[in-house]
């Protein structure tokens, strides 16, 4: 018997002829109703199956960033990076190829919120430790050692490197010329701390030409837009919080390449910034012996155009990415995963690497 099918009585004592044949009728009616209604589900199964890709992984975020929940990435579309599953998920720990823990979320909750089981660690899952803060605000890094097997931050020599931005060959080069600017110098800050050597040096700096301060201890952003703000000045403060290897944030990438100003940058030393932009590109404070001269500098850039245009020749060749804070993070790890293969490894002293 066909599945969905039913069998009914030949003949029921007392029911007349025609109420027989409507049985029947029903039952025929009935059965190709269950049998359509289990070819549409198989069809849908065989649909579903279609859509995910072969060998799909699933990639888990235990914490959300700073608690800020947000809709999962679409890979193929915005990096044309297939065959991924991002998830938030935490019942799906045991199916998942990759666990993302971001460092700062685990500061705060402490080792005692990482998995411990039912289920155990799956064999070869990856724990991969996220941090895109510099050492000098990251607490709690002693500690962790052996627990994780990959590290994703800014650093190159990260197992998953995704830097604040970066350059690219333009597809089409053609002349940049630099928009007009109205103004000379602008800074914004969110975060002031007179111990921080970025102020320090602004309080040296502003005795010898006029600053223009946004955000905690200054004007408010225009349209609360920094890029917006910063595109009338010539230049802008790209000072960093801290200075660590490989540490060139938004201040830079942002603020100052993609409102078109040239960065006056403190950060690590030009040496590192050269890794990753041409070396006529910016200024860097260590180029002068204080902070007067590196006001005459500028000065004298702002009344020669030629000598100030020279900041922009490699603008010619090259166009600026911002990383995507946080999608294109999370996609970048199922990419590495995927063509890490069955590489696998554990991170022995997470701390002393992070702080070198």
């Amino acid at each position: 018997m066909e599945p969905g099918s039913r069998r009914l009585p030949a003949a029921v004592p007392g029911c007349p002829r025609r109420w027989r044949r409507r049985w029947a009728l029903l039952g025929a009616l009935l059965g190709a109703a269950l049998a359509l209604s289990a070819c549409l589900r198989e069809l849908r199964r065989r649909g579903s199956a279609a859509e995910r890709p072969e060998g799909e992984l699933t990639v888990l975020l235990w914490w959300e960033p700073f608690g800020r929940p947000r809709r999962p990435a679409d890979c193929r579309r915005r990096y044309n990076i297939t065959g991924c599953r991002l998830s938030a998920d935490r019942g799906r720990y045991g199916e998942a190829r990759a666990v993302l823990f971001h460092h700062r979320d685990l500061a705060l909750h402490g080792a005692q919120g990482l998995p411990r089981g039912p289920p155990p660690r799956p064999p070869r899952q990856l724990w991969v430790w996220m941090n895109f803060e510099s050492p000098s605000h990251s607490p709690g890094l002693r500690g962790l050692a052996g627990l994780f097997n990959w590290t994703m931050s800014y650093r190159r020599d990260s197992d998953i490197f995704v830097p604040y931005g970066y350059l690219y060959a333009s597809p089409s080069p053609r002349p940049f010329v630099p928009p007009r600017k109205s103004r000379l110098v602008a800074w914004v800050i969110s975060n002031w701390n007179e111990e921080h050597a970025r102020v320090r040096y602004y309080r040296q700096l502003k005795e010898h030409l006029p600053i223009d301060v946004y955000g905690a201890r200054g004007m408010a952003l225009l349209d609360g837009s920094v890029v917006k703000t910063v595109s009338a000045y010539k230049f802008y403060l790209a000072f960093e919080n801290s200075q660590h290897t490989d540490y060139i944030t938004e201040k830079l990438w942002r603020n100052a390449f993609a409102a078109s100003a040239v960065p006056v940058v403190l950060g690590p030393r030009r040496a590192n910034y050269e890794r990753f932009i041409p070396a006529d590109s910016f200024i860097h404070v260590d180029d002068f012996p204080s902070p007067r001269l590196l006001a005459t500098y500028l000065k004298f850039l702002d009344k020669n155009k030629l000598s100030y245009r020279r900041y922009f020749a490699w603008r010619n060749k090259y166009e600026v990415h911002v990383t995507s804070f946080w999608d294109e993070h999370y996609c970048k790890v199922c990419e590495a995963v995927r063509t890490a293969g069955n590489q696998f490894k554990t991170v022995r002293n997470l701390a002393s690497w992070f702080e070198s």
